[in-house]
């Protein structure tokens, strides 16, 4: 769906600065800056069209993209890798899912603080990108059975090379949708706002009483939090602790 949004606003956006560029003449807007008045436009029709903040930034710089890379003739193989690359690292995000998101340092240690707290036996972390939260977690608590999902091929790669001398955690290539979160005592996710609704509906269905779900950076809407705890780290991250 957002790959033919994507689609339909940059169609429009080009027909929309063409329109601009003939009514308004050479006298007023040099051509040259065509790809500048077609970004711009194809970022606030991104907008008006509800996507991702993300998709933004891509309509943004698209088109420039092209236009640089036909002035210096960069290589098309070039264009492809790195095609290639960011749709292997950002697999589920064409289809609505939340972006590549690193978690701190700062976060792990407030985690680890927490599972000791819990006691808890079982842990999982859905959206684990490449392991950030999952392996330290892992070596810290032996004893701790930990499930990661995880369905972007690269950062999936990245998670199972750095979790694979790690015998109690499982890195699974698969969306966190077809998880059964009654699993787990608690369960972890740096997603997207974009998800949250849905997230919610899954977590409040599936996860048994008494068990905590964390979300970091994002509240679930309507959800009151148990508590709010405030990250030390560059980002100021929030966790909202809600408990089932």
């Amino acid at each position: 769906m957002q790959l033919l949004k994507a689609l339909i606003v940059q169609i429009l956006s080009s027909l929309l600065t063409w329109v601009l560029y003939i009514t308004l003449s050479e006298k007023y807007i040099d051509f040259r800056f065509f790809p500048v008045f077609q970004s711009i436009i194809a970022m606030l029709l991104s907008k008006a069209f509800h996507q991702p903040v993300w998709w933004r930034l891509i309509h943004l710089l698209f088109m420039p993209t092209v236009v640089g890379m036909m002035v210096f003739q960069i290589s098309p193989w070039l264009y492809f890798s790195a095609l290639l690359c960011s749709v292997l690292i950002f697999w589920g995000t064409v289809k609505g899912d939340a972006p590549l998101f690193l978690s701190s340092p700062a976060v792990v240690n407030v985690l680890q603080e927490i599972i000791k707290t819990e006691r808890a036996a079982e842990f999982a972390d859905i959206g684990a990108g490449i392991g950030t939260i999952v392996a330290p977690l892992a070596g810290q608590f032996p004893n701790l059975v930990i499930s990661a999902w995880e369905r972007a091929p690269l950062p999936w790669l990245l998670a199972c090379m750095r979790c694979r001398n790690l015998s109690n955690v499982e890195v699974k290539f698969a969306s966190f949708w077809q998880a059964n979160l009654a699993d787990y005592a608690v369960v972890f996710a740096f997603l997207s706002p974009v998800v949250m609704v849905s997230v919610g509906k899954k977590v409040k269905l599936e996860m048994r009483s008494g068990s905590l779900f964390i979300s970091s950076c994002f509240p679930v809407p309507d959800w009151q939090p148990e508590k709010v705890l405030t990250i030390a780290d560059s980002r100021k991250t929030l966790l909202f602790c809600y408990r089932l």
